[in-house]
C-alpha cells in the first residue's frame, strides 16, 4: 500500500496507523513555531488520545475513502483527469524521489507552478515526508523572488517547464538549491548557459524510477507544514510559516457549513493561485471531504474559466474581484452559458462592489465574502447570513452580504483605536484597526526573533486593515491603515469610496488615493477604469455628479482619471503604493481646491 507509516524499531504489529505524538523539545520550536503544550502536574487530565493534527491523515483519507473522486487539470486543448486513488501512489513516488536527492525533514523544498494536479501532489508529498512546502509567487518582481529563495533557504525546487526562466533572472539567489525539478513539461536546459546554476531534472523521469509507497515519518503537528511569503507591497516579504496543525485546523473550518461549507459532493474551482495561501485552503479542505477538484492551470482568462465551470459542472469556486468582474462580462455576452450548478463564488483578495453581488445575483450566482490574510493562512471571516437573520428581506440581507462577515469558529477578533490603540465598540459605525488570534494566525515572522509590536501585541496579530463591527459582529472593511485617507482632521475610506464608484453602470473599476494636499494634509483622488462599452463616454463631471447625494461633499475626489490602468500587485489587488509614486509627479493639488 502506498501510505505506509515508518515505525520505530520498537512498535508491535499491533499500533495504530496514526500514533500518538510524543511531544518534542520545545527548542525545537525556536525558530518561529508555537513552543510544545505543557500541562500543569496539578491539572485532572483528560483520557482523550493526543492524536497527530498532520497532513498526513488528509491525504489517507482522501486517497482511501474517495478513490475514485476525479482531479482535473485544464490544458491547452482540453483536460488531464486523474483521480484521488491515483494520486496516492504518485505521492509516495515524489516523496521517494525527494529523499534521493537529499531532502531531509525540516528542508524547504519550493514550488513555482501554476494551479495543476502536479503541483497538488506536491502539497502532500514535501509536507507528509517532513519537509515544508514553499509555494514562489510566480508573479512577484525578480529581486523579491530572489530575496524569498535565499531567506528560506530551498533546497529543491519544482517549476513548471514554462516558469523555469523566472529562475534564470535570479542565478545568484540558487546557491542552496541543489536541483530544479521540472513538471508540466520536459526540461530543456538553461538557455543562459550559466555553469553555476543548479541541474535541471524532469519529475516524471525521477517518479518512475521510486516505488508506488513510502514510510511515512511520524509528524508532531506542531512542525512546520508549509510557508508563504507576504506579497512585500512595503518591503521585503515576509515569511510565514504554518504547522500541519494550523493547516488541518484551518481545513476543517473551510469544510463547516456556515464558513465556505465545501462538501464532499462538490466540484471545486480554486482560480485563486496555489502559490498565494496555499489556494485559501481550498485544496486541503476539498481533499479531506473528497470534493472533485478542478485545477485551471494557466488558462485564467473569463471566456476560459466559464466554459470550464459550465463544462465540468462546478459548484463553489474561489477567486478576486476581478474575476468575477470578468466572469459577469462573459456572462452578458453568453446568454446561452449554463452555470446553474453553481451554488457559490467566495470572493477575498479586495471587497467586492455591492453592484457586481447585485449583478451576479441576477444569473442565480451568489458572491459570498470572505476575509482573510497571508499570516492567518487566510481566512478569518465570511459573509454568509448567520442564523437569526434569516428572515431578513433582500435588501436587509444584502446590508450583510456586501460587507466582509463575521469571524469563523476559533478565530478570535476585536477593533482597536488607530491612535491610541484601546478596543472600540461594535457599533458599525466607529472603524479602528483589526487584530486577530486563534490555532492558524501566526505568531510572528519567518527569521523575525523578536516580533515588532507594531505587528503583534498582547498576543493579538495587527493586521493593518480598518474596520467596523456592527452590532451583529460582522465587520466591513473601510482601509488599509497606510491607505486611509486624512483629510482636514477626518478619515476618508479609499474602500468605501471605491466601492460606491464602481456601482456607476459605466465603471469597470476604480481605485482612490489620498494625495499631499497643502491645506487639508490629504485628499482623495480616484482613478476610474470605464467598462469597454463606456470608453469615450465616462467623464468625470459624471462621477462627480453620481457621487453628490451618496458622499460627503469632502468625501468627493480632488480630481477624477479616466481610463488610466490601476495597477495591480502579485495578488489581484490595488496597487496604491505604486499608484501613489506614478501620480506623485502627475496630480498636484493646489490649496484653492
Amino acid at each position: 500500500m502506498f501510505f505506509r507509516r515508518q515505525r520505530s524499531s520498537s512498535s508491535s504489529a499491533a499500533t495504530p496507523e496514526i500514533t500518538p505524538v510524543v511531544k518534542a523539545d520545545p527548542e525545537a520550536y525556536a525558530n518561529g513555531s508555537a513552543p510544545a503544550s505543557t500541562v500543569s502536574s496539578a491539572a485532572f487530565i483528560s483520557t482523550m488520545m493526543d492524536y497527530p493534527l498532520t497532513v498526513q491523515y488528509i491525504l489517507q483519507r482522501a486517497t482511501r475513502y474517495f478513490p475514485k473522486r476525479e482531479l482535473v487539470t485544464i490544458t491547452a486543448d482540453g483536460a488531464d483527469r486523474t483521480t484521488y486513488g491515483e494520486m496516492g501512489p504518485r505521492v509516495a513516488r515524489l516523496a521517494g524521489a525527494l529523499t534521493k536527492l537529499g531532502v531531509v525533514p525540516g528542508d524547504r523544498v519550493a514550488t513555482l507552478g501554476w494551479n495543476t494536479t502536479r503541483h497538488f501532489e506536491c502539497y502532500f508529498a514535501i509536507p507528509c515526508m517532513g519537509a515544508v512546502l514553499h509555494t514562489l509567487n510566480l508573479r512577484l518582481p525578480s529581486d523579491q523572488l530572489g530575496f524569498i529563495i535565499q531567506d528560506a533557504a530551498d533546497k529543491i525546487i519544482i517549476a513548471d517547464a514554462d516558469l523555469v526562466p523566472l529562475l534564470e533572472k535570479v542565478p545568484e539567489s540558487l546557491g542552496s538549491v541543489k536541483a530544479v525539478v521540472v513538471m508540466n513539461g520536459a526540461p530543456s536546459g538553461w538557455s543562459t548557459g550559466q555553469s553555476s546554476l543548479p541541474p535541471l531534472m524532469d519529475y516524471e523521469a525521477l517518479l518512475a524510477d521510486q516505488p508506488g509507497e513510502f514510510a511515512w515519518p511520524e509528524l508532531d503537528e506542531r512542525q512546520a507544514c508549509a510557508m508563504c511569503y507576504t506579497s512585500g507591497t512595503t518591503g521585503n516579504p515576509k515569511g510565514v510559516v504554518y504547522s500541519h496543525r494550523s493547516t488541518v485546523l484551518h481545513a476543517i473550518c473551510t469544510t463547516q457549513a456556515d464558513t465556505i461549507g465545501i462538501s464532499g459532493q462538490d466540484t471545486t474551482m480554486p482560480i485563486v493561485p496555489m502559490f498565494h495561501v496555499n489556494a485559501w485552503g481550498l485544496p486541503h479542505a476539498a481533499a479531506m471531504v473528497g470534493a472533485k477538484i478542478v485545477f485551471p492551470n494557466k488558462f485564467m482568462d473569463p471566456a476560459r474559466v466559464a466554459q470550464t465551470m459550465a463544462d465540468e459542472k462546478v459548484t463553489m469556486s474561489g477567486g478576486v474581484p476581478t474575476i468575477w468582474l470578468g466572469l459577469l462580462q462573459v456572462l452578458k455576452a453568453r446568454p446561452d452559458l449554463d452555470l446553474s450548478s453553481v451554488t457559490r463564488l467566495v470572493c477575498g483578495g479586495s471587497a467586492a462592489p455591492k453592484s457586481l453581488i447585485e449583478a451576479l445575483d441576477s444569473y442565480g450566482l451568489k458572491l459570498l465574502h470572505a476575509w482573510g490574510m497571508t499570516e492567518m493562512s487566510p481566512i478569518g471571516t465570511v459573509a454568509d447570513i448567520k442564523a437569526g437573520l434569516a428572515d431578513l428581506s433582500p435588501e436587509e440581507k444584502m446590508r450583510y452580504r456586501i460587507k466582509q462577515g463575521y469571524p469563523v469558529p476559533l478565530v478570535d477578533l476585536r477593533i482597536t483605536d488607530l491612535v491610541t490603540g484601546e478596543e472600540l465598540p461594535w457599533d458599525g459605525v466607529t472603524f479602528g484597526e483589526i487584530q486577530v488570534r486563534g490555532p492558524w494566525v501566526t505568531s510572528n515572522y519567518y527569521h523575525d526573533a523578536s516580533p515588532s509590536v507594531d505587528k503583534f501585541v498582547d498576543g493579538w496579530f495587527r493586521t493593518g486593515d480598518v474596520a467596523t463591527i456592527d452590532p451583529e459582529g460582522y465587520i466591513e472593511i473601510v482601509d488599509r491603515t497606510k491607505d486611509v485617507i486624512k483629510s482636514g482632521g477626518e478619515w476618508i475610506s479609499s474602500v468605501q469610496l471605491e466601492g460606491i464608484i464602481m456601482g456607476h453602470p459605466q465603471v469597470l473599476e476604480a481605485a482612490v488615493i489620498g494625495l499631499p494636499h497643502p491645506k487639508w494634509q490629504e485628499r482623495p483622488v480616484a482613478i476610474v477604469m470605464p467598462k469597454p462599452d463606456a470608453e469615450g463616454q465616462l467623464t468625470p463631471e459624471i462621477i462627480t455628479e453620481y457621487l453628490q447625494d451618496k458622499v460627503a461633499k469632502w468625501w468627493l475626489p480632488d480630481q477624477i482619471l479616466i481610463g488610466m490602468p490601476i495597477p495591480k500587485t502579485s495578488v489581484g489587488k490595488f496597487d496604491k503604493k505604486l499608484l501613489r509614486s506614478q501620480l506623485a509627479e502627475q496630480v498636484h493639488l493646489g490649496a484653492d481646491q
